[in-house]
């Protein structure tokens, strides 16, 4: 159908190039052997710099093209295009300049006309392979004949998308990673369709990495996912061709952004911003090349989205800003300055060493000046020195280095200040010195420095936000020379209302963020993990660990009320039993992780709570004998345990290592982390799968601390929380305002077999092909991929034939099944090989079964995806989990007292009653059994005066001390119809007989009291 094809689709992209400043390519003119358009390239040389072409012509004579084309062929192979095309080629003493970047202002007419000259060229349909010399290229993108970038259209008229031009970009036989134009030439690999954009920057066969490059559903600016928004105009990745391809961007990118290494072995490596990356930067300095100095930005960027690098980028482009000389021309991107540079300095503060390096790297990797960048990695004199020299326009130094300035001044300068929030160890005091340095008078600076120390006495990831920007809180006009870009991904509502830019709604001012690169976008481009995916509060966990049986009762109140009461006393608050939840719940669960290297973080709620935690799990690991697991602990300062005295802890003490090893070591050869306020914000560990939480978490600090799972690391699927303060709904909320997530209360385990059940009627998945192909799969080998392939191909072709309806119905019920399966898994001990079969091969079967009509908007991995399905497998089925009683139900008795809670409670489900044993001590207790334990031996005991007299003459603990092994076992024949199983285990496991005691006990205690009382009234 005409205006619907792939080649429609090309030209229209061409069509709206060469309408902009863009020059047809004509593919018989591009040699494939150098990997260049030799009559484009000698073009441009003999039309911008005649006088160096003449001077090579005599030397050369009627060779010189050839001699020149191959010289500059030869450069490019050995320093890379971007060199290349910044720094030009130097030929028989002649400099010759292979591309001309828009000049800063428009000065020297010279550099404009120069600039106008470049040639921007397109090809269709590229013949560019030596391997293959019948492949051809959709698009390619060449500056001044020299290739820059490629793309595969794919178009859904015609059924195909995205996913198939990466296939095609995958596949060795069409686009072989060794030909020039891939290896040597070309920076950025753009797969396209008319919803969607990919880039790759390396072709690597199926190992082949593409990035999102898309806006995000929701638009620049607005809170959203990934994909495109709707497009009122045009194709939604319209933006591509429009925007980052247009002329003046296009040669911007390849000027000031994109960066090449290319070593003398191995492959070359090519940073190219993502679109979000590109965007802020050119949205900040747009705005401040026409406002001037004297503004703040907040800009809400989530983990994920490449913060350092935007910084340097950022850096780059104040230090060189110019101010427009015609501002109305900033619309057509094509302006040109005025001499006059917007900013004097640059500050960049971070604490961050990686950051400094990045930042060193990436802004030396531009056009080089003697001088321009400083990084302050020495005293404070180096940092006074730089702020006094006018050489220096980019300073990277640390917070903490102001305070000690107390001469230098540098007021009157246009400085920029980049924040990066990354730290949690400044000081209010810090903060003002940065005022005090850079700024102009304030007088209000006293009150304002006031209120920045008292914020620093918590400090969290915002600190430095806050007490470098709250101090300027009303300085955006009595400090003009400041401005401030700070970085943060998550805003304090604060911070949104003093920095964040307003805008009118309903006749109310709101507060947003300059720039948003949402967590839900990085979370679904597959940046960072979704650590609310496998979040789980105690309450759920144990119910999940444990199940439901389908028989249970409710009793009546009376006993439901003297087994409740109990219940609440045994809640696990003692920290044994919580140390014994997570050293199971990591050794049988998490310790599989990541390829057995995973890790885990105990959050508690102060430096004492740390410390006893520290003593209880190592009290465990040594009552076990567990050696594979080593625990450290992270807080600041030292402190007395009032029960055991003797010499302040210290972290290192603890430890048995200096506190600046911590991170390294834990890294190295740690698998628990237990922490108190340390490290619950900037703590950057990829291997840290699962949190233990057990300290109440509120506003921005929840999800700081939560996000220190997010990392992505090769290997790690999901993560996982397990809450014992915080109930989900609460969490749900914190991290509403920075990512709106789908949230699911419970999971009934039968779910599994509903599913199972759903997926079985589609009659697709044959028995024996499954146990074929998971057999395979689980040992591994290479050889073993074909049988894998083989008996997973044909339940892709069943699934084929199905109607559209019932083929999406299996998609979905598989996709359900693997979501509920994995996450069950890390609470849960399956015993059902069949779901653990049907697991494996659903994974392997979905991989196939992906829907044409859409295609993931996530960072695609290629081949490197399949290698990480097994890892959970192994772990779902090994060892069990060891909880220990229901901690979560106590939140239903608490709050008003547990006295109304209790009255009000006219009936109660039995199995609430039974799950403590349960769980603890593996032993699966009746009904019966449970009651015998609560009320029959309890009402057995305290029948005996005897009994009785002792109940009313000590309390409930000396009494409970009374109470023998003998004593019950003695109440237990009493009631031996019921007893048999209790008696059993009440002589052969000890820790079920202490428990057992301490309930009788009680339960004893009370009803004893109750008789004494009712016998001598």
């Amino acid at each position: 159908m005409a205006g619907h094809t792939e080649s429609d689709f090309e030209a229209a992209i061409e069509a709206h190039l060469l309408q902009h400043g863009w020059r047809h390519g004509s593919p018989t003119d591009y040699d494939v052997q150098l990997g260049l358009d030799t009559v484009q390239l000698i073009g441009f040389v003999q039309q911008t710099q005649p006088k160096a072409w003449a001077k090579l012509e005599q030397q050369h004579g009627s060779a010189v093209e050839a001699k020149l084309a191959k010289r500059i062929a030869e450069e490019i192979d050995a320093h890379g295009v971007v060199h290349v095309l910044r720094k030009g080629v130097k030929e028989r003493g002649e400099r010759l300049q292979l591309a001309f970047f828009r000049p800063t202002h428009g000065l020297t007419p010279e550099l404009v006309e120069s600039y106008a000259a470049n040639r921007l060229l397109v090809y269709r349909q590229l013949h560019h392979s030596e391997s293959s010399p019948r492949q051809s290229l959709d698009l390619m993108l060449a500056v001044n004949g020299i290739p820059v970038a490629t793309a595969e259209l794919k178009n859904q008229f015609t059924g195909q998308t995205v996913r198939h031009a990466k296939a095609q970009y995958r596949d060795p036989k069409q686009r072989n990673p060794a030909d020039r134009i891939f290896a040597r030439r070309c920076l950025a690999h753009f797969a396209v369709d008319p919803d969607l954009v990919f880039m790759a920057t390396r072709l690597a066969g199926p190992d082949t990495i593409f990035l999102p490059f898309n806006q995000g559903s929701a638009g620049a600016g607005r809170k959203g996912g990934e994909g495109n928004p709707p497009n009122p105009h045009g194709h939604r990745t319209a933006y591509l061709w429009e925007q980052v391809w247009a002329r003046d961007t296009w040669l911007d990118l390849l000027h000031r952004y994109v960066q090449e290494d290319v070593p003398k072995h191995g492959a070359r490596k090519v940073l190219f911003p993502r679109y979000h990356q590109w965007d802020v930067v050119e949205r900040l300095t747009t705005h401040a090349a026409v406002h001037g100095a004297g503004n703040s930005y907040l800009l809400q960027h989530s983990a994920g989205s490449g913060k350092s690098n935007s910084i340097a980028w950022l850096a780059h482009r104040l230090a060189d800003l110019h101010s427009p000389s015609d501002p109305a021309q900033l619309a057509a991107d094509a302006w040109l300055g005025t001499d006059e540079l917007v900013f004097d300095k640059v500050v960049v503060i971070t604490d961050r060493r990686v950051l400094d390096a990045q930042l060193q790297a990436t802004i030396s990797g531009f056009e080089h000046v003697q001088g321009l960048l400083q990084r302050i990695d020495e005293d404070s004199q180096q940092l006074r020195n730089a702020l006094a020299d006018a050489r220096t326009k980019i300073i990277i130094t640390t917070l903490q280095k102001f305070p000690v300035i107390k001469d230098a001044t540098i007021e009157g300068k246009r400085v920029a200040i980049i924040v990066d929030e990354a730290h949690s160890s400044q000081s209010g005091d810090a903060a003002q010195a940065v005022k005090k340095v850079l700024g102009a008078g304030d007088p209000l600076a006293a009150a304002e420095a006031e209120a920045a120390g008292a914020e620093a006495a918590a400090p969290d990831e915002q600190d430095v936000l806050a007490a470098v920007l709250t101090e300027s809180a009303e300085s955006r006009g009595r400090s003009p020379n400041l401005s401030f870009f700070a970085f943060t991904a998550t805003p304090k509502g604060k911070t949104l209302q003093l920095f964040g830019t307003p805008r009118e709604e309903g006749g109310t001012t709101v507060y947003e963020p300059f720039h948003l690169y949402s967590m839900r976008q990085a979370i679904e481009e597959g940046f960072i993990l979704d650590v609310l995916k496998n979040y789980v509060t105690y309450k759920r966990y144990y119910r999940l660990a444990n199940g439901l049986t389908s028989d249970d009762p409710e009793v009546e109140k009376g006993k439901a009320a003297v087994a409740l009461a109990r219940f609440v006393d045994l809640h696990p608050s003692n920290l044994d039993q919580r140390a014994e939840i997570i050293v199971e719940h990591f050794r049988t669960v998490t310790a599989g992780k990541i390829g057995g290297s995973a890790k885990a973080m105990v959050v508690t709620g102060s430096r004492l709570h740390a410390v006893r935690y520290l003593a209880a799990v190592q009290r465990y690991l040594d009552k076990k004998q567990l050696t594979g697991i080593r625990a450290m602990v992270a807080f600041s300062g030292s402190l007395v345990d009032p029960d055991v005295p003797g010499d302040p802890v210290t972290e290192s003490g603890l430890n048995g290592f200096p506190e600046t090893q911590t991170k390294e070591r834990f890294h190295d050869e740690g698998q628990l982390l237990i922490v108190a306020e340390k490290y619950q914000t900037g703590f950057d560990e990829p291997l840290l799968h699962t949190m233990y939480v057990d300290k109440k978490l509120e506003g921005v600090k929840a999800v700081q601390t939560l996000s220190r799972l997010n990392r992505i690391h090769p290997g790690k699927e999901d993560t996982f929380v397990l809450d014992f303060r915080n109930t989900a709904e609460e969490m749900r909320e914190q991290f509403a305002p920075f990512y709106e997530s789908s949230w699911t209360e419970e999971t009934d385990p039968n779910l599994l077999y509903n599913l199972q059940t759903r997926i079985e009627n589609h009659h697709v998945i044959d028995p024996e092909e499954q146990q074929k192909a998971v057999t395979a799969f689980l040992l591994g080998s290479d050889a073993a991929h074909a049988t894998v392939t083989a008996n997973v191909d044909p339940a892709v072709v069943r699934a084929g034939n199905l109607p559209d309806h019932e083929l999406d119905d299996l998609r979905d019920a598989l996709k359900a099944f693997v979501r509920a399966y994995a996450f069950l898994g890390q609470v849960m001990r399956f015993t059902d090989d069949e779901l653990e079969s049907l697991y494996l091969y659903g994974k392997l079967l979905l991989a196939k079964l992906k829907s044409p009509t859409s295609e993931s908007g996530a960072i695609d991995l290629g081949a490197t995806e399949l290698a990480f399905v097994g890892h959970s497998a192994g772990t779902v089925t090994s060892g069990s989990n060891t909880p220990g009683e229901d901690d979560g139900e106590i939140e239903t008795y608490t709050g008003a007292g547990r006295g109304s809670s209790l009255e009000e409670a006219l009936m109660i489900r039995l199995s609430e009653l039974i799950d403590t044993f349960n769980a603890t001590h593996g032993i699966d207790l009746s009904q019966a059994e449970s009651l015998l334990i609560y009320v029959g031996v309890p009402s057995t005991l305290s029948d005996d005066e005897d009994v009785q007299q002792r109940a009313a003459d000590n309390t409930e603990e000396q009494f409970s001390m009374t109470i023998k092994k003998d004593d019950i076992a003695g109440a237990l024949f009493a009631n031996q119809e019921s007893s048999n199983k209790l008696l059993k285990a009440l002589l052969e496991n000890e820790g079920f007989a202490d428990a057992v005691q301490k309930i009788i006990g009680t339960e004893t205690w009370k009803a004893a009291r109750r008789k004494h009382d009712e016998r001598v009234a």
